[in-house]
């Protein structure tokens, strides 16, 4: 078990959504020396502000979260970018950490890279029989590269690293800009602004068939500070909840919650994105101990209670979940 408490930890992305409970975990946990980097801090695509940042820092343990995300629109407006920032990112981060003889990293994947037909629920041995889902395969592909790299590096250098994949997040201090959230921020927000200025349908994208499996964001920081104190192999974990739902039964449980009383309107004519999305989580427990805490019901009705408390969510798209 690596312990902590006096390890200089450098987390990638540390003051993002799932960073700023990150941070908090890893001191929960013991640790004292935790650099939560933001985007402006370093450019994590040129390579010389990488060896800057190994330089200033001199990191033991790092825990890539930095990424450009986005849910199935940002995805569709900007693949390129996506796979090269992405991608970029994390192999110099991994080659730097490899020169300067960083102690372990960590690198969070996505649920993305899994092929578009997976069995569900989605096992780790999975992950290579099938191309991923079409609108976010480059992201999804370009965070696959790194567990390439990572396993090639361990089998070379002797290099320890890990690959995480987390199922979508949701909870506090998520983004709710209706063209990059992820689907549980925007819909919260749609329902909202329809409730507060009567409007008397929401539309949402797709028929609502498709089925996800949704992990608390306390929940995910917990699994990862877990995976990096106790898991030490190549092969990838999975990191959910187990517990899947259809958009339709989302939106109509996230709907009830809002207070909104108006129609739900599916339009078609968009993407549905990925058939289904279900984890097997029994990996990360035998592993690492991690059980999921929060079910789903739970979550949301937590999170809508913090967002009702919020002002001007209508009027500011820049208001944090």
């Amino acid at each position: 078990m690596l312990d902590l408490t006096n390890k200089q930890i450098v987390v990638t992305g540390g003051q993002g959504f799932l960073g700023t409970h990150l941070v908090k975990k890893l001191k929960e946990h013991g640790a004292t020396k935790v650099v939560a980097l933001a985007h402006h801090d370093y450019d994590l695509r040129d390579r010389a502000q990488v060896q800057h940042m190994f330089e200033d820092l001199h990191p033991e343990v790092i825990i890539h979260l930095a990424a450009v995300v986005g849910g199935i629109g940002a995805n569709r407006l900007h693949p390129g970018s996506f796979f090269y920032d992405n991608a970029i990112m994390g192999i110099q981060l991994i080659e730097e950490a490899r020169l300067h003889h960083t102690e372990k990293f960590v690198q969070v994947g996505t649920i993305c890279a899994y092929p578009k037909f997976t069995p569900v629920p989605f096992k780790e041995e999975d992950l290579w029989n099938g191309y991923p889902e079409e609108t976010n395969a480059p992201y999804g592909l370009a965070k696959k590269m790194l567990l390439v790299q990572l396993q090639a590096y361990r089998q070379e250098y002797g290099f320890n690293g890990i690959y995480l994949l987390p199922v979508n997040l949701y909870g506090p201090g998520d983004n709710n800009d209706l063209v990059t959230s992820h689907v549980i921020p925007a819909m919260i927000r749609k329902f909202k602004e329809a409730k507060e200025q009567n409007i008397p349908n929401v539309t949402l994208w797709g028929d609502g068939s498709p089925t996800r499996e949704f992990l608390y964001v306390e929940d995910a920081a917990e699994g990862i500070v877990l995976a990096t104190e106790r898991y030490d192999k190549p092969e990838p974990v999975n990191l959910g909840s187990g517990q899947e739902i259809s958009i339709k039964d989302l939106a109509d449980l996230i709907k009830r919650l809002t207070g909104y009383q108006g129609a739900i309107v599916w339009d078609k004519t968009k993407p549905n994105g990925q058939p289904k999305r279900c984890l097997d989580v029994s990996k990360a427990q035998a592993e690492f101990g991690f059980v999921a805490a929060t079910a789903l019901s739970g979550g949301l009705e937590r999170l809508v209670s913090q967002v009702k408390r919020l002002q001007g969510i209508g009027n500011d798209s820049a208001v944090r979940l």
